[in-house]
């Protein structure tokens, strides 16, 4: 069998029951990994931000979010991580009605939207997952240890561990924040545009580690902007325009029609 996949990553649509990686191993995968979002709305101080948006996905996919700017991209990320009220609808995380963040469900901002003057290393940055799972009063331990060490390597981040955030490129940042992310044993990743000012190569790379996050069994859900790249990175695309145009498998959603009501 051979090994290389080039363009091939929707192979990895293969049945998503098999026990996916959850490096703590607290959780006995007795639930299928399912997120249920119906009928969302969001205001923001009462004008309407995102309306009627519907879709079902599960760990082991990537969903592109498509739309124009104040489409509600960004809203819809915040509102799936807890961290701006929902007017109407409601969430579900493995069939629990979310009602404020967990530590499975990650949110990644723009980067922009970073200080990355802060004086802390690689390392650091990353072990900062693991405080939501520490509780008040655990001590840092060896399994603590272990899980930073995985989420480094994951994300090809073991030498740079000791460089300050600062010193990163655009790319090496948005892999810090990743690694963070897994550090943390989240299952869902919210990506706010992870890709907008990375060049080429850091682009790639980044493609690379999503294919590799989605087949280990992670739901990555990501707003994005370069219509290309989409059928190469997603396996579905949601469209907004403040409401939901259209959800599916990028072959058979991701049309010039839909792309068009959209924009």
């Amino acid at each position: 069998m051979s090994t290389a996949a080039p363009n091939h990553h929707h192979d990895h649509n293969h049945n998503h029951t098999h026990d996916h990686v959850c490096w703590g191993g607290g959780d006995a995968h007795s639930h299928q990994h399912r997120l249920d979002v119906e009928n969302l709305s969001v205001s923001y101080r009462e004008v309407l931000a995102l309306e009627n948006v519907t879709f079902h996905s599960e760990c082991g996919r990537s969903i592109a979010l498509i739309g124009p700017n104040g489409a509600g991209k960004s809203t819809l990320l915040k509102a799936l991580a807890g961290l701006v009220p929902i007017g109407k609808g409601l969430v579900r995380w493995k069939g629990q009605r979310m009602e404020k963040s967990s530590h499975e469900i990650a949110y990644l901002p723009q980067r922009g939207d970073v200080d990355w003057q802060f004086p802390i290393t690689v390392r650091g940055l990353v072990e900062m997952g693991r405080y939501p799972n520490l509780g008040l009063w655990k001590r840092y331990s060896q399994h603590d240890e272990e899980i930073v060490e995985r989420a480094l390597r994951a994300m090809e981040l073991i030498d740079l561990q000791k460089r300050q955030i600062s010193a990163l490129s655009g790319g090496q940042q948005q892999r810090t924040f990743i690694a963070r992310a897994l550090a943390q044993e989240a299952h869902v990743l919210l990506l706010d545009e992870p890709f907008t000012g990375l060049d080429k190569p850091s682009q790639d790379t980044l493609h690379r580690l999503f294919r590799d996050l989605t087949r280990e069994g992670r739901l990555l859900i990501a707003s994005h902007h370069d219509l290309q790249t989409v059928p190469d990175i997603f396996d579905d695309v949601l469209l907004l325009k403040r409401e939901q145009v259209a959800f599916g498998p990028v072959k058979e959603v991701f049309t010039p029609e839909t792309i068009a009501r959209a924009y």
